[in-house]
């Protein structure tokens, strides 16, 4: 489980880094902080009334959405590391995606499927993808959204990380989301990120790296280890 020699760039926001910059660093390899997105709380307030349901999107929605929780609510995670963001508050966890951290993982578990007269919220940052809630209204529940954050781009000095890449210091990039990408090149050179493999969350992400004409896009999943262990595997055979 070594990274020894291997520069890494982690994009997560600054307070989220940690985590992973930590595997890496303790595997021998150096973690380049350079967050691609930061988070802002929003006002939400908990909608009134009863629900059945209530979606976590993301481990930052449970820790910036989790006080909107609607009493009564059954908790709902789309992915492993926002379950564990639950259970680690006292929350139990109704359903979760446990294979793949997206809608369309979440709208095949069976727990979603019969959900006539239901009322579901979903916990989510500003904007996002408008799937999951059409496909739950299509299936009878009636949906509100709760949204406590926002995604916005770091004001980041790149001199720092360009002139490491420059010096054959960097080996790789994670990135966390498709909006993270967006703003990494809108930040970074281009030619940087086209000459480095790239790690992403899910393969939405890595097909937008693909139209970006990134050389190897690889999945490796949202949480920490996942990104951790794909990386791992990568410089194994390299």
């Amino acid at each position: 489980m070594s990274l020894r020699g291997k520069g890494v760039v982690v994009t997560r926001p600054a307070s989220l880094a940690q985590g992973l910059a930590g595997l890496i660093e303790g595997a021998g390899g150096r973690a380049f902080r350079f967050p691609a997105i930061e988070i802002e709380p929003l006002p939400a307030t908990t909608p009134p009334g009863k629900f059945d349901l209530a979606i976590f999107i993301s481990p930052t929605a449970v820790r910036e959405g989790l006080q909107h929780l609607p009493a009564g609510a059954r908790a709902v995670a789309l992915s492993r590391g926002t379950r564990r963001e639950l259970e680690r508050r006292g929350v139990a966890v109704a359903a979760a995606a446990e294979e793949s951290a997206d809608s369309e993982a979440l709208l095949a578990l069976p727990e979603l499927r019969q959900l006539a007269g239901k009322r579901i919220a979903i916990v989510r940052g500003e904007g996002g993808r408008a799937l999951l809630g059409d496909e739950l209204r299509r299936r009878g529940a009636a949906v509100e959204y709760v949204e406590c954050y926002r995604r916005v781009r770091p004001r980041s000095d790149p001199a720092p990380l360009l002139a490491a890449w420059r010096a054959g210091e960097v080996h790789a990039v994670t990135v966390s989301s498709a909006q993270g990408m967006d703003n990494l090149f809108a930040l970074l050179d281009g030619e940087m990120l086209r000459s480095l493999p790239l790690f992403v969350p899910h393969a939405r992400v890595a097909d937008e790296a693909r139209r970006r004409q990134v050389r190897e896009a690889c999945v490796a999943g949202p949480g920490d280890d996942e990104m951790f262990d794909a990386l791992v595997a990568y410089f194994q055979v390299r």
